[in-house]
C-alpha cells in the first residue's frame, strides 16, 4: 500500500479522509459543514507543515504530482479555507456559514 501523503507529513494522515478535497467549491463546503473542532484540529494539526508542505509542492509542476502529493494540496488548499474561519471569523464562523451557502462557487483561479 501506498503512503497517503509523502514522507514527512505523516501527522496529517488521520486528516485526509476530511479535508483533502478536490476542488475550490467542494472545500468551502467542507469548511462550512465541520465542526469549530474539527477545524482546530486540522489547523493545529497542518499550520506549522504548511511551509514544508509549499517546498515540497513548489519542486514539480502540477501535472507531476504523485497521488500523496496532490493528496497533501488538496489539503494545504482547505487549509487556507480553514485558516480563515480559525484566524479571522472565530466565534463569528457560524453566522458568516449561512451567508455562505448563498454564495455558488462556480470557478477558481486555475481550476484547483
Amino acid at each position: 500500500m501506498s503512503a497517503l501523503l509523502p514522507e514527512g507529513f505523516t501527522a496529517l494522515e488521520a486528516f485526509v479522509e476530511k479535508w483533502s478535497v478536490s476542488g475550490t467549491a467542494a472545500r468551502a463546503a467542507r469548511r462550512g459543514e465541520s465542526t469549530q473542532a474539527e477545524r482546530e484540529a486540522f489547523y493545529a494539526a497542518a499550520r506549522d507543515l504548511l511551509t514544508p508542505a509549499l517546498a515540497q509542492l513548489d519542486s514539480k509542476p502540477l501535472p507531476a504530482l504523485d497521488a500523496a502529493e496532490k493528496r497533501l494540496l488538496d489539503m494545504m488548499l482547505s487549509l487556507a479555507h480553514v485558516a480563515l474561519a480559525v484566524e479571522g471569523l472565530g466565534d463569528d464562523e457560524p453566522r458568516h456559514a449561512t451567508m455562505r451557502e448563498h454564495m455558488r462557487i462556480t470557478r477558481s483561479p486555475a481550476g484547483i
